[in-house]
């Protein structure tokens, strides 16, 4: 099974110095029939203005992961962390038991585009932990780059949940395929570009749910991707 979602169809907010595609309910958008992907909690696609960003603020029990689209993010937080991250690369919180942070755009002139992605944990209370990886970029170009997986995956990124997290930049005219098995689904976003899965075209910030369907993708311009693939499960 698969199913489209028109980034038309997101939740929308434009606050000045931040503009939002909430493909969950998250802030002032709100739809019980759309709260999560199983452990999939908040999915933003977030453009932050130069010289603005969000200040100090609490996050508890969530597995956070941010993907940098474009532009440079500056993160702070409460356990001594200070980074600066860039195009490809990942950043990883584990909020477990409480922790502090803020994310900023320090740049004069650019903007700034992340996947800002929450994720259930497997469980409560977990102690605070923060890393971040400066990927290849050109790992990703036209080849599945496997970034996050369970603390019993064999990617370099382990957070608490069964899930799986990918990139590919697929070069205009290629193809590539992604399996979902059985009692397994995932989320796939286009990030840029346009493509064709499975007969379905997708622009760029559409996004897809998978459920137990491989996929065959087809380039129609150069695009990139983000796939989240978990096990199979309903969550309250």
């Amino acid at each position: 099974m698969i199913k489209k979602i028109y980034n038309k169809n997101m939740g929308k907010s434009n606050l000045g110095w931040l503009e939002s595609s909430f493909h969950f309910s998250f802030a002032e958008y709100y739809n019980p029939l759309n709260i999560n992907f199983g452990s999939l909690r908040v999915l933003n696609d977030d453009i932050i203005h130069p010289q603005s960003g969000f200040p100090t603020h609490p996050h508890r029990d969530m597995e956070i992961v941010t993907y940098l689209v474009s532009g440079k993010l500056t993160h702070k937080d409460s356990m001594g962390n200070e980074r600066t991250l860039e195009r490809g690369e990942v950043q990883y919180m584990s909020a477990g038991t409480g922790v502090y942070h803020s994310e900023y755009n320090m740049e004069e002139k650019d903007d700034l585009r992340l996947l800002q992605i929450w994720i259930y944990p497997d469980a409560k209370n977990y102690q605070p932990n923060y890393g971040d990886m400066k990927f290849n970029w050109d790992d990703r170009v036209n080849n599945w780059l496997h970034m996050v997986s369970s603390t019993e995956g064999d990617a370099p990124i382990k957070i608490h949940q069964d899930m799986n997290i990918y990139s590919l930049y697929l070069e205009e005219g290629k193809t590539a395929t992604f399996d979902v098995a059985k009692n397994r689904q995932a989320y796939l976003v286009q990030i840029e570009g346009d493509s064709i899965i499975n007969s379905v075209k997708l622009n760029e910030r559409d996004a897809m749910e998978i459920v137990e369907e491989n996929l065959t993708i087809n380039a129609k311009s150069n695009s990139h991707f983000l796939v989240l693939e978990m096990r199979k499960a309903i969550l309250d």
